[in-house]
């Protein structure tokens, strides 16, 4: 897979920014009169890695103009080498638009984690290309991959064909293009045809795809393995199945990656992973890691797999550090995980967690 060179940024994301707010040490949202906030969004999120590791990261999003929580957000993205591009939209008064918020406990033992998503009216869902300069953004400065999620894929109509100008843009000036299909049935509901639609042929023109059975049974339509069932030994033969069926449906793709999670309790999971570059199979029998907040883990997983493409990893290499990246993610309290170097992400991969001094 050849990977531009010369390009300002690693990754750039379409997204919809917003705010995680979170009790601290786990208690549960409706008893806690104190929260926590960070800017987040799962695409920014898979940005992390890279940025943290010194490649510069890009966030095409719109904000609210004089909005707090909107200084705010720009203000964690410098701060985490992640530059910003988009409009600042006037509010429009107290009921206008807004940037989306997610409320969410980290849970703990037997109780789980309850997440409450407040997406109401938010600036993202009208995202539109003719506020974006890409030839700019995709020619001049150089884009090495785009990153797509199904989630602001499938956000609003207007933030759809924003995605889908997108890649267009993307593909003509040679950028890797990468979609994490995240697929969510709440978001779908009413728009099923349609979105169908544009995912295929979003993911038609996609090099990197990251996404369980359901995703792509639900996102695009391809049959799925007869057998069932979510012991992890099933996920990866299902997986195996799937990508055959896959790669005859949309043979420019050429690498295709997923996680393994079975949840023992809200802070120890069996956590695995498998991909596939060209025929080149990598399976990482899932492990017990210990959860300090789940959230996160996936988009760690995008984004260490993404960095590994990027700085010229291995199959092998690569997987395991989107593999380690994500359980790194589940460390933390925010939901992206943010490594102090490379070593940090090898030495979960060792399984070395003795002190460092």
């Amino acid at each position: 897979m050849k990977v531009r060179e010369n390009c300002k940024y690693g990754i750039a994301v379409p997204t919809s920014m917003g705010v995680r707010i979170r009790p601290p040490d786990g208690i549960p949202v409706h008893i806690s009169n104190s929260f926590i906030m960070q800017a987040t969004s799962a695409e920014s999120n898979a940005v992390n890695i890279s940025s943290s590791l010194g490649i510069k990261g890009l966030v095409l999003s719109n904000f609210v103009k004089d909005s707090p929580i909107s200084y705010f957000i720009k203000s964690e993205l410098r701060k985490r080498n992640i530059d910003y591009y988009g409009p600042d939209i006037p509010q429009g008064g107290p009921w206008g638009y807004r940037h989306q918020f997610n409320i969410a406990d980290s849970g703990f033992g037997t109780r789980g984690p309850r997440v409450h998503n407040d997406r109401a009216g938010e600036v993202g869902q009208v995202l539109n290309a003719k506020d974006f300069d890409f030839d700019k953004i995709f020619g001049e400065e150089g884009v090495q991959i785009l990153h797509l999620s199904g989630l602001v894929g499938a956000l609003s109509p207007d933030t759809t064909r924003f995605c889908l100008d997108a890649v267009h843009a993307a593909k003509k000036y040679g950028t890797l293009v990468s979609f994490d299909l995240n697929h969510r049935a709440s978001f779908w509901e009413g728009r099923e045809e349609e979105l169908r639609k544009n995912f295929t042929e979003m993911v038609s023109k996609t090099d990197i795809i990251i996404g369980n059975e359901e995703d792509y049974q639900l996102s695009l339509g391809i049959e799925g393995p007869e057998h069932g069932g979510k012991d992890l030994s099933t996920q990866i033969e299902n997986f195996k199945e799937m990508i055959i069926s896959v790669k005859k449906a949309f043979p420019n793709a050429s690498v295709f990656g997923n996680t393994l999670r079975q949840v023992i309790s809200v802070n120890e999971h069996m956590w695995g992973a498998l991909s596939l570059f060209g025929d080149e199979l990598t399976v990482i029998e899932p492990k017990p890691i210990q959860i300090l907040d789940r959230l996160g883990g996936g988009d760690g997983f995008s984004g260490g797999l993404l960095y590994g493409i990027l700085t010229g990893m291995t199959p092998e290499k690569a997987t395991q550090f989107g593999w380690a990246s994500g359980a790194l993610a589940t460390t933390f309290f925010e939901d992206y995980a943010t490594p102090a170097d490379e070593d940090m992400v090898w030495s979960i991969v060792k399984g070395n967690a003795r002190i460092r001094r």
